[in-house]
C-alpha cells in the first residue's frame, strides 16, 4: 500500500488519509528533540502497517533534520525496539 503521508509542520503532525479516515502521528519539538507523543490509526483501517509507515516517515524526517527522538508513544517505542537501525536517533 502506498501512502501519501504529509508533514503538517505547524501542527507538529504527520498524517495520511485511508478510506476517508485520518491517521496521525503527533509530536512535540524542543531543542532539536522530537518527542513522539501519539499515533492514531482508526480500527477500521488498522492492521495494514499504517502506523509503522507514519513512525518510519517521522524518524526519517528527524534523521534529515539531525534531531534526536524520544518515543513517548507506546507504539513508537515498540516499533523502534524492533528496528535497531534507528537507535542512533534515540535520546538516552
Amino acid at each position: 500500500m502506498t501512502l501519501d503521508i504529509r508533514h503538517q509542520l505547524a501542527d507538529r503532525r504527520f498524517e495520511t488519509e485511508v478510506e476517508g479516515l485520518l491517521c496521525v502521528l503527533d509530536y512535540t519539538l524542543a531543542h532539536g528533540v522530537m518527542t513522539i507523543t501519539h499515533t492514531l490509526v482508526p480500527e477500521a483501517v488498522g492492521g495494514r502497517g499504517i502506523a509503522a509507515s507514519l513512525v518510519k516517515t517521522a524518524l526519517e524526517h528527524a534523521r534529515r533534520e539531525h534531531w534526536k527522538v524520544v518515543p513517548a508513544c507506546s507504539y513508537a517505542e515498540a516499533w523502534m525496539r524492533r528496528h535497531p537501525e534507528y537507535d542512533d536517533l534515540r535520546l538516552g
